[in-house]
């Protein structure tokens, strides 16, 4: 077949800073997913996307290629309007859980289409699988029978949403590309927008566990999501939220399950109950349904959230009342002083719950359901010499030394009457 275009000309485009043209994007995002653009030549593009950027036209026209590259969804004949979250991720970011049961008391429906964890932040599905027979699969029609009826899904994208995005995703993670604004930001919404939903809330994390340490950044790049989803007709709101620290007091999948529950159950810890309270009043105001955060919280308290949770739940095959997987084995961290913590270090905590098991190195490996940590001292709060900081848990004894390993250094005990700052957890809006 004749081709429009050379792949090495496209190459040289954005090698030499210029702008492609709409046609040379829709050309070689169609034609790596179709094999003709070989590996090497989209790594070359990729990379030279990385150093010179991108413009908005440009960034609208590759997320726009991505979409066509596969199927769309369509809730339009749904009896509700729709509105999705999407986080970049963190430690002990078990935020969608919560979410998706509470937004959905409102008359909202809530498509959560997630995926699983890589390295060090946990993966929606990995977590919810820790529930005994619950399944993340399911097709174009279940997820629509469920939205209908039930009001919220989290479930695995179909292979059929932005193709395009699954091969080069994969390429960007062996070729030092990952961290290119242009292309997190088209991976992102062309998923997003395929997944045709009528608002999005994204929740732009940004701190040492995060994948975006630095807060500008983390601000362009919900910029750029906001702008992507508002040029799509998706009505787009981003908040830059803090991941200094992990999320509430555990990180692993059925800890983090179980932890979703309690906040269900009008409980859990502090943070998690703003962050997903905060979310749920954005995405009922973006689906045209505005609500007071008293009310949404009341949810939560009353235990209209916690029904919802447990028919969702039900719905994909699980058991909401089954026992959860607990570790084999567990150890304590403890404090070698009295005084109080400083400083606990997402990150640390996040590489300790991937090495524990709760985690993968590779799409194919396997994670331990009960594996992770369990924080026991926030950063603030007071503690005694030999008192338990934190407990690893794990099915295979001989992960602990280098979990131990990862958590050195990465938490600090100062002596009482020491100040300790804590950052907000919504930094921003960005609208």
């Amino acid at each position: 077949m004749n081709e429009p275009f050379d792949a090495v000309d496209v190459i040289r485009t954005k090698r030499d800073r210029a702008d492609l043209s709409s046609a040379q994007i829709d050309w070689v995002v169609d034609a790596y997913t179709r094999g003709v653009v070989a590996e090497e030549q989209m790594s070359a593009l990729a990379m030279a996307i990385l150093l010179n950027g991108m413009s908005r036209v440009e960034i609208a026209r590759w997320t726009q290629a991505m979409i066509a590259s596969g199927e769309r969804m369509d809730f339009s004949g749904l009896s509700r309007p729709t509105a999705d979250k999407h986080s970049t991720g963190g430690v002990g970011d078990k935020i969608t859980l919560p979410l998706a049961p509470l937004v959905a008391v409102f008359g909202v429906a809530v498509p959560q289409l997630s995926g699983r964890g890589l390295g060090h932040t946990g993966g929606t599905l990995d977590k919810l699988e820790s529930i005994p027979g619950w399944r993340a699969g399911l097709s174009n029609d279940e997820i629509l029978a469920q939205l209908e009826d039930v009001g919220a899904v989290i479930c695995a994208a179909g292979a059929g949403l932005a193709p395009a995005d699954k091969k080069l995703y994969a390429l960007r993670d062996v070729t030092g590309t990952v961290e290119a604004i242009p292309l997190i930001a088209s991976s992102i919404m062309s998923k997003k927008i395929a997944e045709g939903t009528g608002a999005l809330v994204l929740d732009v994390k940004v701190g040492s566990g995060a994948f975006m340490k630095d807060a500008a950044q983390a601000r362009e790049l919900a910029r750029t999501m906001v702008e992507l989803g508002t040029d799509a007709g998706v009505r787009t709101v981003a908040l830059l939220t803090d991941m200094s620290v992990p999320l509430g007091r555990t990180a692993g999948n059925a800890l983090e399950v179980r932890e979703s529950v309690e906040v269900l159950d009008g409980g859990g810890p502090a943070d998690v109950v703003d962050l997903t309270v905060a979310l749920a009043v954005e995405m009922l105001d973006a689906a045209g349904r505005p609500t007071a955060e008293s009310e949404v919280r009341a949810a939560l308290q009353d235990g209209r959230a916690m029904d919802a949770w447990r028919r969702m739940i039900a719905a994909q095959g699980g058991d909401p009342d089954a026992e959860l997987p607990v570790a084999k084995h567990n150890e304590q961290v403890r404090a070698d002083s009295t005084g109080v913590l400083a400083e606990l270090d997402a990150y640390a905590v996040g590489v300790a719950a991937w090495r524990l098991g709760a985690g993968r190195s590779r799409k194919e490996d396997p994670v331990q359901a009960g594996a992770g940590v369990e924080i026991h001292v926030r950063p603030g709060e007071q503690v005694v010499a030999g008192q338990p900081v934190m407990t690893l848990h794990s099915d295979t004894p001989e992960r602990f030394d280098r979990a131990r390993a990862a958590l050195d250094g990465g938490w600090r005990v100062a002596p009482s009457g020491t100040p300790v700052a804590r950052r907000p957890i919504v930094l921003d809006r960005i609208h």
